[in-house]
């Protein structure tokens, strides 16, 4: 990637301040850039027309105020990180998928009742974890987003595993943490040993728990990750895993887990990095 840095999506709301303050963290620890984006839609304001009108101003002024306040936020949060705003013309999956081919990571936050929970974390955030060019990051609004004492990473040996693997490791190592990798087994001895096997070989694993369980993924991996700071999961996986993103472990995940989900796309693997 050309740059360095974390994108968060924000939209002014106060329950997407978990995100910024994770995003600020992520930044830091990465010694990073963080970039916070706003998607301006005009779409969403009833009696606006979708041309220029003489209520544009106003409203993208509205627009640039979030941005402004999200930015002196994220400095109050990490003083020591490089900090940029940008209002961006469009609805928010278009906008965050066109800032992932050039971040390291894109951060969202997600809403527990409402209309809105739909669009955050069904729509937009789902779209992310399909078809982002970066791991992406859902956090919760209502528990301090950097609580817990551990990673936790579901692993099924296919390749955006193994990378969620990297991923979670490494933001073990970067915030000190203990790391919990949740292999789900199947019926196959001979496949379950290649799969440990390489879960064991892993550079940064040598302190890591590993835990063999058989059931269902969703189930496990909630379990699992009651006392995370984050949970880490591939999509598109194999085996227990099978269909992670689009399907219902996926939407388990982003809508029960207690802690941060990150996911790791698939497009990520194919991304330059």
């Amino acid at each position: 990637m050309s740059t360095t840095k974390v994108v968060v999506g924000i939209d002014g709301r106060p329950d997407c301040e978990n995100a910024i303050r994770w995003g600020a963290a992520e930044a830091a620890s990465r010694g990073a850039e963080l970039h916070l984006v706003h998607a301006f839609i005009w779409a969403e304001f009833r009696g606006v027309p979708l041309g220029a009108s003489d209520m544009a101003p106003g409203l993208r002024a509205q627009a640039d105020r979030i941005v402004a306040d999200a930015v002196e936020l994220a400095r109050k949060f990490e003083p020591g990180v490089p900090v940029t705003g940008e209002r961006v013309d469009g609805f928010p999956a278009a906008v965050l998928l066109a800032e992932s081919w050039q971040a390291e990571l894109i951060v969202i936050g997600s809403r527990l009742t409402g209309r809105l929970l739909g669009l955050v974390v069904s729509s937009a955030g789902t779209e992310l974890a399909a078809h982002a060019h970066c791991p992406v990051v859902v956090v919760r609004p209502t528990e301090d987003s950097l609580a817990g004492s551990q990673v936790v990473i579901g692993y099924d040996g296919s390749r955006p595993a193994d990378a969620a693997v990297d991923f979670g490791l490494g933001y073990a190592r970067r915030h000190g943490l203990t790391a919990r990798i949740v292999a789900v087994l199947g019926e196959d001895e001979d496949d379950d040993h290649d799969l440990l096997a390489g879960v064991r070989a892993h550079a940064l694993a040598d302190d890591t728990e590993l835990i063999e369980v058989t059931g269902h993924p969703s189930e496990l991996l909630l379990e699992w990750s009651a006392d995370a700071q984050l949970l880490v999961v591939g999509s598109r996986g194999r085996g227990g895993f099978a269909g992670l993103v689009l399907g219902s472990v996926s939407q388990t995940m982003l809508h029960q887990s207690p802690c941060p989900v990150a996911v790791i796309p698939h497009a990520a693997l194919q991304s330059p990095q």
